[in-house]
C-alpha cells in the first residue's frame, strides 16, 4: 500500500475518532444537564404539594385575606401547568414565589398563626425545600455552564452545529423565602 494513502487513511481515522469524541462529550453534557432539570422538576412539584397544607393552615386564622390565598392557589396552577422553556418556567416560578411572600406577609399579622405548630412546621418544610431547589438549581445552572461552554468553544463548537446540538437555558428564580442568619449576641 502506498505511504500517502496510508497517511491519508490514518488523518480519515482520528478525524472520526475526533468527531465520534467530541459528539460523545455533547451527549454526556446534555444528558447531565437534563438530569439536574429533572431534580429541579421533582423539588418543585414537592413545593406544588407543600403550598395547599400551608393555605389551608393560614385560611382558618385569616379567612378575610381570601385575595391574597387565591393568587397563591392560582399561581400554584400556572406554575404546575407550566411545560415550556426554563425561562418561561422561571416566570412562572416567580409569580409563585411572588405570590408565597405575600402569604407569608400576611402570616406576620397574625402573632396565633404565627405560634401554631402546624403552621411552623409547614412553614420549616417550605424553607427546606425552597434550600433543595436552590441546590438543584444551581447543579442544573452548573451543567448548563458546562455544556454550553462546550457547545461554544472550538473545536467542538464544530460538532455541535453538525449535529444541531445547541445553547441550553438558565433557570433562574428566586427564592419564596429565606433562612435568617442565626443572630450573635455577646
Amino acid at each position: 500500500m502506498n505511504p500517502i494513502a496510508i497517511a491519508v487513511l490514518a488523518v480519515v481515522v482520528l478525524l472520526i475518532l475526533w468527531v465520534a469524541f467530541m459528539y460523545n462529550s455533547l451527549i454526556r453534557g446534555r444528558n447531565h444537564c437534563d438530569e439536574a432539570w429533572s431534580n429541579i422538576d421533582t423539588e418543585l412539584k414537592r413545593r406544588y404539594d407543600l403550598i395547599p397544607n400551608l393555605v389551608n393552615a393560614v385560611k382558618g386564622y385569616a379567612a378575610h385575606e381570601r385575595e391574597v390565598m387565591e393568587r397563591v392557589t392560582q399561581a400554584r396552577t400556572n406554575a404546575i401547568a407550566s411545560q415550556g422553556s426554563p425561562a418561561s418556567q422561571a416566570r412562572d416560578e416567580n409569580v409563585l414565589v411572588d405570590s408565597l411572600r405575600r402569604l407569608l406577609a400576611v402570616v406576620e399579622k397574625y402573632p396565633d398563626l404565627k405560634a401554631n405548630q402546624n403552621f411552623l412546621s409547614l412553614q420549616e418544610e417550605l424553607v427546606n425545600t425552597e434550600d433543595r431547589i436552590q441546590r438543584a438549581r444551581r447543579f442544573y445552572n452548573g451543567n448548563v455552564r458546562d455544556y454550553n461552554n462546550r457547545v461554544e468553544v472550538l473545536p467542538s463548537n464544530i460538532v455541535a452545529k453538525c449535529f444541531g446540538l445547541k445553547k441550553r437555558e438558565f433557570f433562574e428564580i428566586e427564592a419564596a423565602v429565606e433562612r435568617a442568619a442565626p443572630a450573635v449576641k455577646i
